[in-house]
């Protein structure tokens, strides 16, 4: 009789334990569910850098991490791993106009832009799959082009990671920038067919 009680008092506690689970696992759900429609209430909030470089429209979106004190390069964002430049989701940029990067096409659309970091070089991804979460699923087969850049340290702190698209050295090309600490990373594009 005994052995029954305490067996019956062990299923309860497992399922009291399992459906308390179960409701802490929905809650971390509804939580990411609501940071994925309500940008605004987002630690890392969102940002857009957009400009017009000849007759092209570049557009970057992005969400906007800060530094908060942390250690960010080979650590918060380890060296060569794929990481999707930003927070949330990852970022996006988006031609106009075909452009050529470092003499490689790259057709009008838009791109999902992962970088691979190290100390001395980061290559640049310009990625099909645009609607993806972060670089959990990130796919190399899915790469539409990929550039090596060098980064350049500044001596302006950018507490919050930004992009910018600036015009560059002939109307028709153009950077695309980004700050974040003291880093600086710039990858030219030339605007094809004008």
């Amino acid at each position: 009789m005994q052995k029954s009680i305490v067996l019956t008092l062990g299923i309860a506690m497992l399922t009291l334990f399992g459906a308390c689970k179960n409701s802490s696992q929905e809650a971390i759900k509804e939580k990411r569910k609501e940071e994925m429609t309500n940008k605004e209430n987002r630690v890392s909030p969102p940002a857009t850098a957009t400009a017009t470089i000849g007759t092209n429209t570049v557009t970057v979106n992005y969400s906007s991490p800060a530094v908060k004190g942390r250690p960010i390069w080979g650590a918060l964002v380890p060296y060569g791993e794929v990481w999707r430049t930003g927070a949330n989701e990852a970022s996006t940029v988006t031609f106009t106009q075909d452009v050529t990067i470092q003499g490689q096409t790259l057709t009008k659309d838009t791109y999902s832009y992962f970088t691979i970091p190290t100390d001395t070089v980061w290559t640049v991804i310009f990625n099909v799959n645009e609607t993806q979460w972060g670089a959990f699923k990130y796919d190399q087969s899915e790469d539409a082009l990929r550039v090596q850049v060098k980064p350049v340290m500044v001596e302006t702190n950018t507490e919050n990671l930004s992009f910018s698209v600036v015009p560059d050295a002939t109307p028709n090309s153009g950077i695309i920038r980004l700050n974040w600490e003291k880093l600086q990373l710039d990858c030219p594009f030339t605007n094809v067919g004008n």
